[in-house]
């Protein structure tokens, strides 16, 4: 799978794409990220790419023009042109669902906005798949994209060692979330691991497994009533 990355500052993504997982699916072939300057499509000898808002207001909005170019020109990098999302405060809620839909497609092009936004003549013109991460306000667009490129690799064949874990996690379900786990020592500061996950039996500890994910699952209902409480705008 392919990830192109549209962004004011593509130096963000230098340390992000050598961690971990994401590392050893890029060494292993099975994931791509590329990351573009829209700088470099500005046709201001500037190299302004924002401007201030018509009708007043604080701060700048990216303009049309770059990025507009800067979409056109990335996706003819490919044979695939890619599906386009534009993370914005605006999109569609990322959930589990949503990741799902966005692993299906071979390409993604994540256009990142900074400042006070987008010209929304881009939105208009390139209408892109509008994806929001949660109802807060980040500096700028590129951790969003951090974490659709997180959770959708999640769900790319081969990149997890063991593909159940997708299966077993929280959310794998709309409103479940997983277990708790354990691990050695048997006791740490007078706390001991459930005996059931000792005994070697295999039906119990997975029926235990499901009653404690049951306990500490939520309805969707719940979910989103308890998403709108938590809200930050």
């Amino acid at each position: 799978m392919r990830f192109d990355v549209l962004t004011l500052f593509p130096g963000i993504f230098d340390g992000y794409v050598r961690q971990s997982l994401l590392e050893d699916a890029i060494q292993a072939g099975l994931v791509q990220v590329h990351a573009w300057n829209i700088r470099d499509w500005t046709q201001d000898k500037h190299q302004r790419v924002d401007d201030r808002p018509f009708g007043g207001g604080p701060g700048m909005v990216l303009m049309a023009q770059p990025v507009v170019d800067c979409v056109a020109a990335v996706q003819a990098k490919c044979e695939t042109p890619g599906r386009l999302v534009m993370l914005t405060p605006a999109g569609e809620r990322l959930t589990q669902r949503t990741v799902e839909r966005l692993a299906r497609e071979p390409r993604l092009l994540l256009l990142c906005g900074r400042y006070e936004g987008f010209d929304d003549r881009i939105r208009q013109l390139l209408q892109p798949w509008e994806i929001s991460v949660g109802d807060f306000v980040c500096n700028g667009g590129e951790v969003p994209a951090m974490v659709v490129i997180d959770t959708v690799i999640r769900l790319v064949p081969g990149v997890l060692g063991d593909q159940q874990s997708a299966a077993d996690e929280s959310h794998s379900e709309d409103g479940r979330l997983e277990y708790p786990q354990y691990t050695r020592p048997r006791a740490f500061q007078g706390l001991e691991v459930p005996e059931v996950l000792l005994g070697g039996n295999h039906q119990a500890v997975a029926k235990w497994r499901r009653e404690q994910s049951d306990l500490r699952s939520r309805t969707p209902n719940t979910a989103a009533d308890g998403a709108a409480e938590n809200s930050n705008t």
